[in-house]
């Protein structure tokens, strides 16, 4: 890499002595580095322990820490499995799920609306990281990245019916019709 260029947050790494880990901030003479194994250290930016595995957001500046933030929670997504907290409509809370059969041998079951809503959530989430996963992929080509992000839209599309359970409409799944209004 290019000395007068930097490492951007989102990058990963791995330091001799602390393992792999990822780029929190870019200042002047070092990196905020979360280790998976060690928890957040700052290291020289030429620390001869420190190698790069993956560079994201390479650029010739210092980040801001505006910049940061808007990394922190997609790498956050990506390692930790860690999701936005997004509001069950008030109309649900404490409410259940019943699934019934036609069959009246066959007991039903029932699920707390707010376990099946965080499994809804999860699933939005993993697709969201999945699109993310495309978009940075360096093998595929933008034809086959414009078609499973097309095949990403109409899974959206299909989920459509779980928006009812969502607060705020910012929330909501939006297919290939919403795209387009």
């Amino acid at each position: 890499m290019n000395i007068d260029m930097h490492l951007g947050a989102g990058s990963r790494v791995q330091h001799a002595r602390m393992g792999q880990g990822v780029v929190i901030a870019n200042k002047y003479d070092t990196y905020l580095i979360t280790f998976l194994d060690e928890g957040t250290h700052e290291i020289a930016k030429d620390d001869p322990m420190l190698e790069t595995l993956h560079a994201e957001n390479v650029n010739p500046e210092v980040e801001t820490i505006s910049d940061v933030e808007k990394s922190l929670l997609g790498i956050l997504r990506q390692w930790a499995g860690v999701q936005e907290i997004v509001p069950l409509g008030e109309k649900w809370k404490g409410g259940v799920l019943e699934i019934k059969s036609a069959n009246n041998t066959i007991k039903s079951k029932e699920i707390p609306i707010d376990i099946f809503f965080h499994k809804i959530v999860m699933l939005r989430d993993r697709l969201r990281v999945m699109e993310q996963q495309i978009n940075a992929h360096k093998l595929l080509s933008d034809e086959d990245k414009v078609n499973l992000q097309q095949y990403i839209t109409r899974i959206y599309g299909t989920l459509t019916t779980f928006n009812v359970l969502f607060k705020d409409k910012d929330d909501y799944f939006v297919g290939e019709k919403g795209k387009e209004d």
